[in-house]
């Protein structure tokens, strides 16, 4: 580790190949943990390369636990986080939606390290039992619709990062790496970032592989659309600006979609949504990046896709996932 230090604090970069067995030894508990928080600030202080990004995602991918769910062909909706916006659970909540529109979800999310609330802490808070048991996660797809994927759970390598990554409470190259290595390989995928730069670095990472993808980036910021202003949207085949106008929508202010303060709060204000009590603005915001998740996976226009998440959520079917992954044990 000390000679890649060095390398990296005199502005050089590192190549696939090295960022793949520096997370290899991480792993392995080679080194301690002044190396590793080093390690971390190096990438808070300049761009990642593609490669070293590609290295990081292919050790990861390479040591996770994996499971099939792809009977289900599943879709995934998860965000960098990192953006430093503090909305609720947008993505999460989408998943729900998605799920009641009759597209299988396997959602992969962990606790929050830079915002308050990640979507593992709400899950867990309102009761969802967490298991990488193969029998589990099946069923969850059967009687509900969706599964959630617990990253700690697949990701038992990264042990030696999580206290590392919570003590430091700022975004890191693993929220990067996060809608990467969904242990499932769900082939579709809505995946939020944080920059327009990252989101490049994606869609040419994306293409090339097998994927069906949208790549979502909202132009102020957040790794979602958020209704605030346009949003870019990267696919397999096609980039295109996203505006509120669009899905004949307004634009809203970000105070009106920000998170709780805490995990309680949080949950609350996803049992509102869910129940049909939120706020106009996070219904809409919720069931437009839904909607791109529909679209992704059953190609039927972005507006169709929108009516049926807003239907999937005022019809309760969304409501009724939760409620059947809660009764799951």
């Amino acid at each position: 580790m000390k000679e890649i230090l060095n390398r990296l604090i005199n502005h050089e970069t590192i190549t696939k190949e090295e960022a793949r067995g520096v997370l290899v030894d991480i792993s392995a508990g080679k080194f301690n943990e002044s190396q590793i928080a080093a390690f971390l600030t190096v990438y808070m202080m300049r761009s990642i390369t593609l490669q070293e990004l590609e290295g990081f995602r292919d050790a990861l991918l390479e040591m996770c636990l994996s499971t099939d769910l792809a009977q289900y062909d599943p879709i995934d909706l998860c965000g960098t986080g990192g953006d430093g916006k503090d909305t609720f659970n947008i993505s999460t909540l989408a998943s729900f939606v998605t799920a009641g529109a009759g597209v299988k979800v396997a959602k992969h999310g962990n606790y929050g390290v830079s915002s308050s609330c990640g979507s593992s802490n709400v899950m867990e808070h309102l009761g969802i039992k967490f298991s990488n048991e193969q029998d589990f996660l099946e069923r969850s797809m059967e009687e509900a619709g969706i599964c959630f994927l617990h990253a700690a759970l697949f990701h038992p390598a990264m042990k030696n990062v999580a206290p590392i990554r919570k003590n430091l409470g700022v975004k890191t190259f693993f929220n990067m790496l996060g809608p990467m290595v969904n242990p499932a390989f769900p082939k579709n995928q809505v995946v939020g970032v944080y920059s327009l730069e990252l989101a490049r670095m994606y869609a040419y990472l994306y293409q090339k592989t097998d994927k069906n993808f949208t790549i979502l980036h909202a132009l102020d910021g957040y790794d979602e659309i958020s209704l605030t202003g346009n949003t870019k949207m990267i696919t397999n085949n096609a980039e295109a600006m996203l505006r509120p106008a669009d899905l004949q929508l307004e634009t809203i202010k970000a105070s009106q979609i920000a998170g709780g303060d805490s995990i309680g709060s949080a949950a609350e204000i996803f049992m509102n949504v869910l129940s049909n009590k939120g706020a106009a603005a996070q219904e809409n915001v919720v069931c437009a990046n839904a909607a791109v998740a529909i679209n992704t996976a059953k190609n039927t226009g972005l507006e169709n896709a929108f009516l049926e998440a807003k239907e999937s959520l005022r019809s309760g079917r969304a409501l009724n996932a939760l409620k059947k992954l809660q009764q799951l044990n």
